[in-house]
């Protein structure tokens, strides 16, 4: 398969499954991007691009952004369809419309859960409003990007994930303690909205013959995702063990290759328990605001990577990438940068290359 902006796309493929494979060809993997030499970059779209249905406008700007890009390595052209973070759950039995908040620049669900007694089944209204916009972006987007780009995989808000969203944080936490019981029965019910939503998004963006790549822009030939559970920071690991943990090893179980976001340090309780679940092949770990950056992490790394788990690195220059070379090695190490040139770019891949 070609891709007009990504002419290279077969070596880069070549890259991922040594990745996957736990394998090292010559360097560390980089998803590495640059404007093209002799290019002004065009705007990128905004997050949400085409959510309001807009889909030619933003996937045109989108090819328009990526015509005037180099990719390198391994990074790989594609475009993120997104409603928000709610979007599945938007998507389910009784949930009413996302809300659009312009200062963040994002969307979000008010939690239509009253009382679980008289809530039916949690499951995916084929009808709703946001289904059916999830679908028909990703067939419109299937046919626009055809030879050119990718589409990227949705923001799976599943599994406890998914309760926050349609009961609310409080009141979720509330229910851990009072009706563990009823908690546990609608999580089963929870656990089967990803493959039902994972397989008709695969279908719909025609990803058998091209692949799949994340918002974690990691790419596998056959079914990949980013993993979470972001609601884990506010419960203990023996509820997470219960509740949590054999929903995320069933959606890694599910997938043929997976990263886990994990979020702040709210979730280092949980880390052991993460890192255990076999399936999952890299962690993709965000300080969250306050904290410190990547560079600062260097034995948080090392202990995932001791875990036999892959992780990307967002170094903020290429000065860090040497520094975190030295101390990590190139086994299991992504890194993710933008430079401002084709020539840095290219100079890094070949510094990787000689020095491992």
């Amino acid at each position: 398969m070609e891709l007009k902006y990504k002419p290279d796309f077969e070596e880069a493929k070549r890259y991922w499954r040594a990745f996957w494979d736990k394998e090292i060809i010559d360097r560390p993997y980089v998803i590495i991007t640059s404007p093209k030499n002799g290019l002004i970059q065009s705007p990128h779209p905004p997050y949400m691009a085409g959510s309001d249905g807009n889909y030619k406008e933003a996937l045109e700007m989108y090819e328009s952004w990526a015509s005037t890009i180099y990719f390198g390595a391994e990074a790989i052209p594609f475009f993120e369809i997104s409603l928000g973070p709610d979007e599945i759950a938007a998507s389910l039995q009784g949930a009413g419309e996302l809300v659009k908040d312009e200062e963040t620049k994002t969307s979000w669900l008010n939690p239509f859960v009253k009382d679980w007694n008289s809530f039916p089944e949690i499951k995916i209204d084929e009808e709703s409003a946001a289904w059916k916009r999830i679908i028909d972006f990703y067939q419109y987007g299937a046919t626009f990007s055809e030879g050119k780009f990718l589409l990227g995989g949705l923001d799976f808000h599943t599994n406890m994930d998914l309760l926050r969203a349609i009961r609310g944080s409080d009141n979720l936490c509330m229910d851990l303690l009072d009706c563990p019981e009823e908690i546990e029965k609608r999580m089963k019910e929870a656990r089967k909205i990803f493959p039902f939503v994972y397989e008709a998004m695969y279908k719909a963006g025609r990803m058998k013959e091209r692949g799949t790549i994340g918002w974690i822009p990691l790419y596998c030939e056959g079914r990949f995702a980013v993993i979470q559970c972001d609601f884990i920071c506010m419960i203990s690991p023996a509820l997470s063990r219960k509740f949590v943990i054999p929903a995320l090893e069933e959606e890694a179980s599910y997938l043929d290759h997976c990263i886990y976001h994990l979020d702040g340090p709210g979730t280092f309780p949980h880390l052991d328990d993460i890192l255990a679940i076999s399936k999952i092949d890299a962690i993709q770990w965000v300080p969250g605001d306050g904290q410190p950056p990547h560079i600062r992490w260097m034995d948080l790394f090392k202990k995932i990577l001791s875990r036999n788990k892959s992780v990307i690195i967002y170094p903020n220059s290429i000065e860090e990438i040497k520094i975190f070379h030295k101390e990590l090695g190139p086994k299991g190490v992504v890194y993710q940068i933008a430079l401002p040139s084709e020539k840095e770019a290219e100079e890094l891949i070949t510094w990787l290359r000689i020095h491992t």
